[in-house]
């Protein structure tokens, strides 16, 4: 079964397009979601994080990886 994949973004956050960029190159589909113009979404991004305020935040199956950091979302999606 397929880890559902979900990422918390800015508009103009530089790692967050990475991380994008990395998951499309990678055939993952994912939901983003932009914590800037959705209060909703931020409130779940600093709950499921511990209280993180920094994106991006991607959340796989029961992962959470706080920046864009390779390896982590690499072992996360095995």
């Amino acid at each position: 079964m397929e880890k559902k994949v979900k990422i918390y973004t800015t508009s103009g956050c530089h790692y967050c397009q990475q991380a994008k960029e990395f998951l499309t190159e990678k055939g993952v589909e994912f939901e983003s979601c932009d914590v800037g113009a959705d209060k909703a979404a931020f409130q779940e991004m600093k709950k499921i994080s511990g209280g993180a305020r920094s994106v991006p935040v991607i959340s796989i199956g029961d992962w959470v990886i706080v920046g864009f950091e390779r390896e982590e979302i690499e072992k996360a999606l095995k």
